[in-house]
């Protein structure tokens, strides 16, 4: 199928050096070597960026920067969100505050107008699923786009900046992005924008700090409004954004995993059966037809899920990852038997976590009390 690549659709087999050049992004130069310590640098899963030089200059010079996301509160966290809650931990680590924001106004104007179910995902299948995985939420600003703050100086100044930023786009550029627009879509445009930006108004990191937001290349066209209308508006001295670029974590039917099928995900509230069941019925297979041909012509680990799947977390040993991948292209290892070291690996995950989630509730539940969420 040919590539097709928009914030709404992605289709066919994933060019990602084409990509970098239609999107007119930088390819991930060697990185330092605090970097190597991520499975995602260090295989190069997070690929290309913008000005991401603001980001490395800042951790080199232990100067304070933020690290910024978003969450479509729509249905399970699976190991596609993972992947940028990852990053998300990564980042606190080198010293970044993370903000996060629950895109509950978009989410009603474009997928459900359940306010409360939406508030409850965000909280039971993000929020805590972060902390699981590591997310300290002292070092964290996590926030819905429906209600900012408490503090009404911040939630003004937030609110005010989405305000602001509306004369600073064209009707043109929205529909370049959004295709058929309604008001809603402009409006939560306006305030993804205000999302990404707002750190470095005086009411919160007070100066104009490097920004570094980890997407998915169709998410790209959003950054690239925001990215433009921060230059064009002269009341704040913005710092231009920086973001970096992750390939599609694959689904199990071999599209990109997506909330919206579940057979293309697991979840992180799935038991270790449920997880097994779904890769060994739905996870493509690089293998070839019979035993017979397979031990003959091999495999191809570049489109088997379950190496994937490995390769983006659950085997953190690249010798290891890399034997496997020789093994399967040699014949040597069969499908099944790639597919029951995947199935061992995901149980294994599972176990934990959902044994760090229960402690993670906890946690959460104090957090929300104390912010009034």
């Amino acid at each position: 199928m040919k590539q097709k690549v928009t914030p709404w659709e992605v289709q066919g087999t994933i060019d990602y050096g084409k990509l970098i050049k239609e999107f007119g992004l930088k390819a991930m130069a060697d990185l330092p070597k605090q970097f190597q310590e991520s499975v995602l640098f260090r295989r190069k899963i997070i690929y290309a960026h913008r000005d991401f030089e603001k980001i490395l200059e800042a951790v080199e010079k232990k100067k304070p920067f933020v690290m910024m996301t978003g969450l479509m509160p729509s249905g399970k966290f699976h190991f596609g969100h993972k992947m940028v809650a990852e990053q998300m931990i990564f980042y606190q680590k080198l010293g970044a505050k993370v903000y996060v924001t629950v895109a509950d106004i978009e989410a009603y104007n474009s997928r459900n107008p359940d306010m409360d179910e939406l508030r409850k995902t965000a909280i039971e299948e993000y929020l805590t699923n972060y902390v699981a995985l590591g997310l300290d939420l002292k070092k964290c600003d996590f926030y819905f786009q429906s209600k900012r703050s408490k503090d009404g100086m911040r939630s003004n100044a937030y609110y005010s900046l989405a305000s602001l930023l509306a004369r600073h786009a064209t009707f043109n550029e929205f529909k370049a992005v959004y295709g058929e627009i309604s008001p809603g879509k402009m409006a939560s445009s306006l305030l993804q924008a205000a999302d990404m930006l707002h750190p470095q108004l005086k009411e919160f990191e007070g100066k104009a700090l490097p920004i570094v937001i980890p997407v998915g290349v169709d998410q790209d066209p959003h950054i690239r409004l925001a990215r433009d209308m921060s230059q064009r508006i002269k009341l704040f001295n913005f710092n231009q954004l920086s973001s970096t670029y992750h390939m599609f974590c694959p689904g199990l039917k071999n599209g990109k995993m997506s909330s919206s099928d579940p057979l293309s995900y697991i979840a992180l509230s799935d038991t270790p059966k449920e997880a097994a069941a779904k890769i060994n019925k739905y996870a493509f297979s690089g293998g070839q037809a019979t035993v017979e041909e397979h031990r003959k012509k091999g495999g191809n680990p570049d489109v088997d899920v379950a190496f994937q799947m490995l390769r983006y977390g659950l085997e953190p040993d690249d010798k290891k990852l890399q034997k496997l991948s020789d093994d399967y292209r040699s014949g040597q290892l069969l499908s099944g038997e790639l597919k029951k070291y995947c199935i061992e690996k995901v149980s294994a995950f599972l176990e934990e976590h959902q044994r760090k989630r229960k402690e993670a509730e906890k946690i959460v539940l104090k957090f929300v009390k104390d912010n009034g969420f």
